[in-house]
């Protein structure tokens, strides 16, 4: 026997209530959040703040000083855009279960969010450092020579 009208109607307010006050919870979270993350070469912590954005840079151990330009600009650039992956990979996993089809009430049947389109195709791709147990070679270091020029 199905279940009346109106019982369904008062469950499908209260799941969107409780996902309502869920959300809300995860916005104000994710207003806070930052993640920061190293160089392949150690020389540099970039952090990025809870939309993607650099939102702080450190040169490690004075490790800068015997670089390129060209090394150096390398590294702050992998480190920020690793930590700009590691903050869309939390947003991702934060706002997942929103996306999802409710238990409760079957016709709230979820739907579907193009994480590659919104993030880059990077946010969908293994974790290199965890993939192989280490952390991985950049690209950028192929096409640099030994003295770091291109």
């Amino acid at each position: 026997m199905t279940e009346p009208l109106e019982k369904r109607l008062e469950k499908a307010m209260a799941e969107l209530q409780a996902a309502q006050e869920a959300v809300a919870r995860t916005e104000r979270e994710l207003r806070t959040a930052s993640f920061a993350a190293l160089s392949s070469d150690r020389a540099v912590r970039a952090t990025a703040g809870p939309q993607g954005e650099l939102s702080g840079i450190e040169f490690l151990e004075n490790k800068y000083r015997d670089m390129s330009p060209q090394e150096l600009a390398a590294s702050v650039l992998e480190a920020a855009n690793a930590a700009r992956v590691k903050m869309n990979r939390h947003v991702m996993k934060a706002m997942a279960p929103f996306a999802e089809p409710s238990s409760n009430v079957p016709e709230l049947k979820g739907f579907e969010l193009d994480w590659e389109r919104i993030f880059g195709p990077e946010v969908l791709r293994e974790d290199d450092e965890s993939s192989r147990g280490g952390p991985a070679t950049p690209a950028w270091r192929d096409a640099l020579g030994a003295e770091g020029e291109d």
